[in-house]
């Protein structure tokens, strides 16, 4: 599975102009791409595909100057990885491709011999020949890998990234039988069945508070004003703190648990349907009105999951602890006891205390999740207790995992 090794970028002013109009050139072949895509009718033919969109593509660079000034490198291989994000759509491995949007989706793919031109500075600098731009510097935080292929990136923050496509190596395992379960959270981002407990780091409390306050400045705010757009660039680079944080906290805690451990247990979960927006619920005593307070409070719990990097965490294990990561289902694995099994809501006392009703053990909640996880007892617990378990599924992380 490719991977991504990442540098920043560190352009000149005019080398940053050059980089966003090669960003503008490929978003534009991108979305009229998909336009023509877009247009199929079952009373019409087919739309043009990769060959067509390249010719077309050619007699266009001939008519337009502002298009021929950008890189044909660029704009082709935009046209490819579009035609690539049809062929993923329609096998069902991807979801349908959707607009790019400017400030949101800048950037650009190179493959092929001119990806190779990379050149070594020093110790801590080397740059790359991006075409149509020139030699761009960037920060050497690590080896340069032996990639065919990499995208320039520029986030909402503003800053410039050169992202490497590389298959790296699994960590080798480390030749014990030792197994890990982990539980993910919200309060608690990770709880290990060793009984240790991580924790996402994420905004801190002064920077919460300034977060909230920028928010409540830019809703009062006109649509499209200077004082907006500076509102929204302070908003973007505290999330872009957050996230460097998360992908960081992500990037350590994958690596050590492949490094000391054989097999490591996670809950099946699907995200994506866990933060799904949620229908409204209609108001018994407002006729045509809804319950105010159901939204509000389901979003604040897909913030809480979004924030601690769930779906992160299980797949960079599953890409540096190759074949070694198991799924189990996640029913009942907060309600059974890890040393008798028996299975009742009333063991689950808070969102941190595990109290068994049946043999008093005591644990914290997460803790005894995940041993439930490593021993993969996420299981049938109705045929371990069947006059105790409710005909109704556990709610799956409604406040920790």
């Amino acid at each position: 599975m490719a991977s991504m090794a990442r540098f920043r970028l560190s352009p000149t002013p005019t080398q940053e102009t050059a980089l966003l109009e090669q960003c503008r050139h490929a978003r534009y072949v991108w979305n009229l791409a998909l336009e023509q895509w877009s247009m199929w009718t079952r009373d019409k033919g087919p739309t043009p595909r990769y060959v067509e969109q390249a010719r077309q593509l050619t007699d266009a660079r001939a008519s337009f100057g502002w298009l021929r000034r950008g890189s044909q490198t660029v704009q082709q291989q935009a046209l490819r990885d579009f035609d690539q994000a049809v062929r993923n759509f329609h096998g069902r491995t991807h979801q349908r491709p959707t607009w790019r949007k400017s400030g949101l989706h800048e950037g650009f793919r190179i493959v092929g011999r001119q990806a190779c031109r990379v050149m070594k500075l020093n110790r801590k600098w080397a740059k790359v020949n991006v075409p149509k731009v020139g030699w761009v510097r960037f920060r050497l935080s690590r080896p340069v890998p032996d990639a065919r292929s990499y995208r320039v990136t520029r986030d909402r923050v503003g800053r410039w990234h050169l992202a490497f496509a590389a298959i790296p190596p699994p960590i080798p395992a480390p030749g014990t039988t030792e197994v890990v379960g982990v539980d993910r959270g919200v309060t608690v981002s990770a709880a290990l069945s060793t009984g240790e407990l991580l924790t996402c780091p994420g905004l801190s409390g002064t920077e919460y508070s300034r977060m909230k306050d920028l928010q409540r400045r830019l809703s009062r705010c006109r649509r499209g004003s200077s004082r907006g757009r500076r509102l929204k660039a302070a908003i973007a680079k505290l999330q872009a703190r957050a996230g460097d944080r998360r992908r960081d906290c992500v990037e350590k805690t994958s690596t050590d648990l492949a490094r000391r451990f054989e097999t490591i247990r996670v809950e099946d979960l699907r995200i994506a349907q866990m933060t799904r927006r949620p229908k409204a619920k209609p108001d018994p005593n407002r006729p045509g009105g809804y319950l105010p307070n159901r939204r509000r409070a389901k979003a604040g719990l897909n913030r809480g999951v979004l924030a601690n990097g769930w779906g992160l965490l299980v797949r960079r294990l599953e890409e540096k602890a190759v074949g070694r990561v198991e799924k189990v289902r996640p029913a009942y694995t907060s309600q059974t006891c890890s040393v008798c099994g028996h299975c009742a809501p009333d063991n689950r006392e808070s969102q941190a205390v595990f109290r068994c009703t049946a043999c008093g053990h005591h644990a914290n909640a997460d803790v005894n999740a995940a041993v439930n996880i490593a021993a993969g007892r996420a299981v049938s617990a109705r045929r371990e207790t069947p006059a105790r378990v409710s005909p109704k599924r556990e709610p799956q992380h409604t406040a920790s995992g």
